[in-house]
């Protein structure tokens, strides 16, 4: 029994439940910075979570990859990686607009076991 637990998707997704949060979040987030940024209400400009989008947008409709997409299952799931990788750089970066806004919330992280 202990070996499936290991292989459970739903506990696996839990303990990755603080990564999936900071996508998303990054995801949210990242259009209304740009609006508040070419409107001129938020500034400095995050540079640094336009560059981290820019190449989570590239990687992704690129046709190169670290392993191409023909190997259908294996060259999709290096896809989501390295963007949800690049999600997260995005996320980390928007910390500071978050607080502009009033919004930063702590990602909740699972209790150590």
């Amino acid at each position: 029994m202990a070996g499936f637990k290991a292989w459970n998707i739903a506990a696996r997704l839990k303990r990755r439940g603080g990564a999936l949060a900071q996508m998303a979040r990054a995801m949210r987030l990242f259009v209304p910075m740009c609006g508040d940024v070419l409107k001129g209400r938020y500034r400095p400009v995050p540079w640094s979570a336009i560059g981290w989008m820019a190449l989570a947008v590239i990687y992704l409709v690129s046709p190169l990859d670290l392993i191409p997409d023909v190997l259908l299952l294996v060259g999709v799931l290096d896809d989501v990686v390295i963007v949800g990788w690049l999600l997260t750089r995005v996320d980390a970066a928007l910390a500071d607009y978050r607080r502009w806004k009033g919004i930063d919330m702590p990602v909740r992280r699972p209790p150590p076991r």
